[in-house]
């Protein structure tokens, strides 16, 4: 039953995932495929700008992830950092509808030394802690966005939206905190084949970790911070990007460009890569401040090379990790988990 369950799951993101290429494709040809390679072309050594730019979010993401382990027992940052690149690489090119990098990196986690209830109480609370404040900085683009172009009509569709999306991540947030957490735990079981059934069994764990996460309020309103801080100068690439093509627009534009695309991206969080979906919110913004189309999905091609400049080694590694320890289960010689956290380190230093 569970092997049907998890065939179902991955026959419908590979084809929500051929759905959003297709549509991704059409965008394409609608606004002039050769135009919009001509100005990607015309970048240049922009894109190893706009691209290099993404470490820094990637570390304050790290950061916002790591002040939710226990005090005195958190990873270094560095360790952390590798299996945060693992994920996201996972999330961006992986059809995985948005989650399966969140379960590797708290696999790599546990792989590393961290008790699994600890690992996925960490990694539960920073995906809600995450969600909540990119609808906060969603919002506040589309409020810049109708200061900019005073286009009221946005205002009723983007309330209701906001609303839409507090109501459900308030859902997620009342599972975790009443009794719920042993129903996330069989899903992500039955969706991973078993492999999680340990998680299963220990719930009762995993609840009082995942509440004990939260009665810590400092660390939640200093993840809340790193969270809106990455937020914000992930704006950064999209205004590199804007310069190198010509457009010396303003920062608040790169804001509004970043906060509205990656708030349509995750409305469809389970088409894989929002293929589509994104390149979709950067020419609904272009339109409403003037920029041609080719242009915009210009700067989303552009996204779309940095993930995977990025995702490509990310996943390299990732597999390389995956077929290191199964070579040592095959073998009959698994590593001991200090052992594993010791080579796993030295792997990704190197």
């Amino acid at each position: 039953m569970a092997m049907k369950s998890q065939s179902r799951f991955k026959l419908t993101v590979y084809l929500l995932g051929l759905a959003g290429m297709a549509f991704f494709i059409a965008l394409l040809v609608r606004e002039g495929i050769t135009d919009v390679f001509a100005v990607v072309a015309a970048a240049g050594w922009g894109l190893v700008a706009a691209t290099t730019f993404h470490v820094i979010p990637e570390i304050l993401d790290t950061a916002e992830w790591r002040v939710l382990f226990p005090a005195g027992r958190r990873p270094r940052l560095r360790d952390l950092a590798w299996m945060r690149w693992i994920g996201e690489s996972i999330n961006n090119l992986v059809p995985a509808a948005q989650v399966g990098g969140d379960l590797v990196r708290t696999r790599l986690a546990v792989i590393n030394g961290t008790r699994m209830p600890v690992a996925a109480a960490s990694v539960i609370v920073d995906m809600t802690v995450n969600v909540f404040i990119q609808i906060i900085f969603t919002l506040t683009g589309v409020a810049l966005l109708i200061g900019t172009t005073r286009q009221m009509n946005l205002a009723k569709p983007a309330i209701a939206g906001a609303l839409v999306s507090i109501l459900a991540i308030s859902g997620f947030y009342a599972v975790q905190r009443f009794g719920g957490i042993r129903w996330i735990a069989g899903i992500i079981s039955r969706l991973t084949g078993g492999d999680w059934q340990p998680l299963v069994q220990n719930v009762q764990e995993l609840d009082r970790e995942i509440r004990s996460v939260y009665s810590r309020r400092r660390d939640i309103m200093t993840c809340a911070a790193w969270a809106m801080t990455s937020w914000v100068s992930s704006a950064g690439e999209i205004w590199i990007t804007l310069y190198v093509l010509g457009m010396q627009t303003s920062f608040v534009h790169a804001l509004i460009f970043e906060s509205i695309s990656q708030g349509f991206r995750s409305a469809v969080f389970f088409i894989p890569g929002g293929l589509g979906v994104q390149e979709g919110g950067y020419l609904f913004v272009a339109g409403m401040l003037g920029i041609p189309g080719h242009a915009a999905l210009a700067m989303a091609l552009i996204r779309r090379i940095r993930e995977l400049a990025f995702g490509v080694p990310g996943i390299l590694v990732w597999q390389f990790l995956e077929g290191k320890r199964l070579h040592h289960a095959m073998n009959g010689s698994a590593l001991p988990v200090a052992a594993r956290a010791a080579s796993l380190s030295k792997t990704a230093r190197s």
